[in-house]
């Protein structure tokens, strides 16, 4: 695993590590391993100032202080993953032994692993299935977030066109209280503004955001390590908050809101069915209506409703809301050019820099 994070990864670290987080509990809330982390508080301990003044630098005077570095050697780990495909084609083959596919290995690689590397990379890439077994959620801990897979609609009033909209669904697992809410695309602008009106609804954020790889969040999914949108972590620090995104490919990591969005499309979907919305405004008041008569159902076997559980449970838990909203914020690698501008492509708009750094990416 890369020991590698930016500024925005090693603010989070410092905000759990003041809110009394232990390094192993961080490892654990922010995907990253327990090493790292450690690695990474002995480099703030060592550092002239105290993890306080940290958490209010830039990301500039972070990178600047402790530079990302990797103690990867990403050839000879490529080279043992592509051998290990071969590995796992034989496995079913009558006589097959790793002591035999590793005595091959030795023999081809330049710098080949121990037996006891080699068999711990092996059992990663192919770990054995594992039983499943419920999960306990703490309040307060974590706010999962997702896409529906069926869109709604509404109808331009100008064309009549029917236009798809997507559905934004949040719970909180603890007392699985629910937000559901319409917008006009996944992309990340319509996300971070539903992430933001879910947070409001709530009155309060969590610790931690467990979203999917969408690619709104993240800006390149892994099974070990997301890399998360810089924009996303900008939106989590402004909430006090991190953002744990589940593994690819891994749904029961958070079953909780795929079982919420099939409520969604019985609960509020299906009343929907037969009504027709000329504004994105209009869906979302109704949708509000039906929201509220979800979120009172009583369940069978708790005798209580989802919002009877937040108010009793979860909501002393949650942090307090800061008192601005988050504004967006894009984040793009410009050429200055030879007459001195940066041209910037989200506003579409040219801006001036000082002369000495001509041709230089900023």
């Amino acid at each position: 695993m890369a020991n590698k994070l930016d500024p925005m990864d090693l603010k989070q670290i410092l905000t759990l590590h003041l809110e009394g987080y232990s390094n192993r509990k961080i490892g654990s809330v922010l995907g990253i391993s327990r090493n790292t982390v450690n690695t990474y508080m002995q480099l703030f301990a060592g550092s002239d100032y105290s993890c306080q003044e940290l958490l209010g630098f830039d990301t500039v005077a972070l990178s600047e202080l402790f530079s990302s570095h990797t103690t990867l050697d990403t050839i000879r780990h490529n080279e043992l993953m592509l051998y290990f495909e071969g590995v796992n084609k034989a496995r079913n083959h009558p006589g097959f032994t790793f002591l035999y596919h590793y005595q091959q290995y030795v023999e081809l690689a330049a710098e080949p692993y121990s037996y006891t590397q080699f068999l711990e990379h092996f059992r990663r890439k192919y770990p054995k299935e594992k039983g499943s077994m419920k999960l306990q959620h703490l309040a307060g801990e974590e706010m999962f977030i997702d896409f529906a897979g069926k869109k709604l609609q509404i109808i331009d009033k100008q064309t009549g066109e029917i236009v798809p909209v997507e559905v934004f669904v949040a719970i909180l697992p603890c007392s699985q209280y629910t937000y559901v809410q319409a917008c006009m695309s996944q992309k990340r602008e319509d996300m971070l503004s539903c992430c933001a009106d879910a947070l409001r609804f709530y009155g309060g954020s969590p610790k931690a955001i467990v979203s999917d790889n969408l690619k709104s969040a993240v800006n390149r999914s892994s099974k070990y390590e997301a890399d998360i949108n810089r924009s996303f972590k900008d939106f989590a620090r402004h909430y006090n908050c991190v953002i744990n995104p589940t593994r690819s490919y891994a749904p029961q990591d958070k079953a909780l809101v795929e079982n919420a969005v099939h409520l969604v499309y019985q609960r509020i979907y299906y009343p929907l069915r037969e009504m027709t919305f000329f504004s994105l405004e209009d869906l979302n008041r109704e949708i509000a209506v039906l929201l509220e008569c979800y979120n009172t159902l009583l369940f069978k076997r708790k005798e209580s409703s989802r919002i009877e559980l937040f108010q009793s449970i979860e909501r002393q838990y949650l942090k307090e809301l800061p008192p601005s909203t988050y504004e967006m914020k894009d984040y793009k690698r410009a050429k200055v050019q030879k007459m001195g501008y940066a041209y910037f492509s989200p506003d579409k708009c040219y801006y001036s820099v000082p002369t000495d750094i001509l041709e230089r990416r900023p």
